[in-house]
């Protein structure tokens, strides 16, 4: 399981309060609720923690575990799915008793197709995904490089995206981790620095240019809408423009205007 190091660092700020209350395991010790306090727990070194143990099958522990993470910051979709797949072997032995009780077959050891599918819907209704989700994580786990399935697991990607790259080779798709490393980093940068330009603006300085003024030797019958649009300039490299979504709404409205007219 993955705990994010925000919301270890929210529970340890609590101080003895964040292990107050007791976490809960079956008895074959899965931590089924309170895996972040137990974490916690583990990093600080603690000898020993509360617990409440339940006479839980690992099924039963598994399932009380994906439902207790739904949803959580500590559980993402990817996660809940995994987890979820492990249940499959016993959802599959029960098709195999309903096959049996309704005497479908006389060899019980394959299942159909339209068990399969009843299978993996029970499996996507556990996790609280999609079918196709499930599809997707299981593909992932299998094709994709294991720096593409971390950050997946870590939720700094969706399963979509996780498993479109796994079904390129291994050096594309560190070559896509790269590229999308790099942007977000890029867009992360941009923001800091816009926002320290807009902190250090004050009351007393000149109204900022706009949008507007920066076209009006290039376009003399501009729209007056672009004169809402503030231009903030921002050190830092490359030829590239940033827009709000508001500003970008904004010009969109404009394009459409001339459109109808």
């Amino acid at each position: 399981m993955w705990v994010s190091a925000s919301h270890l660092s929210s529970l340890a700020a609590l101080g003895q309060l964040a292990c107050r209350e007791p976490i809960v395991i079956s008895q074959s010790g899965i931590v089924v609720d309170g895996y972040a306090r137990w974490e916690l727990a583990r990093r600080q070194g603690r000898p020993k923690i509360l617990c409440l143990e339940y006479d839980l099958t690992e099924e039963e522990a598994l399932r009380w575990l994906i439902q207790s993470h739904r949803p959580s910051r500590g559980m993402n979709s990817y996660c809940r799915t995994l987890l979820a797949l492990d249940l499959e072997p016993f959802l599959q032995q029960q098709a195999r008793a309903n096959q049996r009780a309704g005497g479908q077959h006389k060899n019980p050891s394959n299942l159909t197709e339209a068990q399969r599918l009843d299978v993996r819907s029970e499996v996507a209704a556990v996790a609280g995904v999609s079918t196709g989700n499930v599809t997707k994580v299981r593909q992932l786990r299998k094709t994709a490089h294991p720096k593409v399935e971390q950050i997946v697991r870590a939720g700094e990607n969706s399963v979509h995206k996780g498993w479109q790259w796994s079904r390129l080779s291994p050096q594309e798709q560190i070559r896509e981790l790269e590229d999308y490393q790099n942007r977000k980093g890029t867009s992360q940068t941009s923001r800091r620095l816009i926002q320290k330009h807009v902190a250090r603006l004050s009351p007393t300085q000149l109204i900022p240019p706009s949008l507007g003024d920066l076209l009006k030797p290039l376009v003399p019958d501009r729209s007056a809408r672009l004169d809402s649009i503030v231009v903030a300039e921002v050190d830092t490299s490359g030829s590239i423009a940033y827009f709000t979504k508001s500003a970008l709404r904004t010009l969109k409205s404009i394009e459409e205007s001339k459109c109808e007219t």
